[in-house]
């Protein structure tokens, strides 16, 4: 069985795809594309696609993953066209390659963001990231599956910057908007971009006027200089070395 994975992105209005939704879209295009996917054996077969920390809904990314099995070897390129031909605009496959030894999984360390505050100066910002910056802990409370938590936001915060950008922010006009740069690690419970907004609510009660829109960049490896390596490299590079 060939394993491959794949980098896809959701953009514009596609950002608002559930998880759900995409796998459902996902799997046809599989079929549309007529792509040999391998199934599980037992009374319910399922194909055999994984998932690596999906973006929650109603956030764009430029870097989402998944793996799947197949049933007999594909050329990586063929199937990225493929499968990017068969999905909707908006939901682009970017990248495919074989996949080498390892879990994907285990490459997620961290992610880079983008969020934008609509209604908020960039110099308000940067009071709320300094003080963000120095607390020893930013608690905030979240529903999750296990219930209300509280958790510490600031430890899994990298790095946390004011983004200065020539360019006009997408989808806000008239109004000041200043742009947050993140880079979180990947823990338990997963600290998201909202999450974040939330601790700069505590810390500075900073409160856009807007619905914020945040930007998956990347994920991937942390190296020690809190850059992020692309976790498809790896299996690049081990190709390469295979060649040689």
């Amino acid at each position: 069985m060939q394993r491959i994975r794949i980098r896809y992105a959701k953009r514009g209005p596609l950002r608002f795809t559930s998880h759900r939704d995409f796998a459902r879209a996902f799997e046809r295009a599989l079929r549309r594309a007529g792509v040999p996917i391998a199934f599980s054996q037992g009374f319910t077969p399922h194909p055999k696609i994984s998932y690596a920390s999906a973006a929650p809904t109603g956030v764009a990314s430029e870097a989402e993953y998944l793996e799947i099995g197949l049933q007999a070897a594909v050329d990586p390129a063929a199937l990225r066209a493929a499968l990017d031909a068969a999905l909707s605009p908006g939901l682009d496959v970017l990248d495919a390659v074989v996949a080498g030894p390892g879990s994907l999984a285990e490459r997620i360390q961290a992610s880079r963001w983008r969020v934008e505050l609509p209604g908020v100066s960039p110099d308000t910002l940067r009071v709320a990231v300094d003080k963000f910056r120095t607390a020893q802990e930013v608690p905030v409370e979240r529903l999750t599956k296990q219930g209300r938590r509280t958790f510490d936001t600031r430890s899994a915060v990298i790095s946390i910057d004011v983004i200065d950008e020539n360019e006009t922010p997408s989808e806000v006009t008239g109004v000041p908007c200043a742009i947050l740069g993140l880079v979180v690690r990947q823990v338990t419970p997963t600290v998201r971009p909202d999450d974040v907004l939330s601790g700069l609510r505590v810390v500075a009660d900073l409160e856009p006027l807007a619905p914020p829109r945040a930007t998956r960049l990347a994920q991937g490896t942390l190296t020690a200089q809190a850059e992020i390596v692309d976790p498809l490299d790896a299996d690049r590079d081990g190709a390469a070395i295979a060649e040689h």
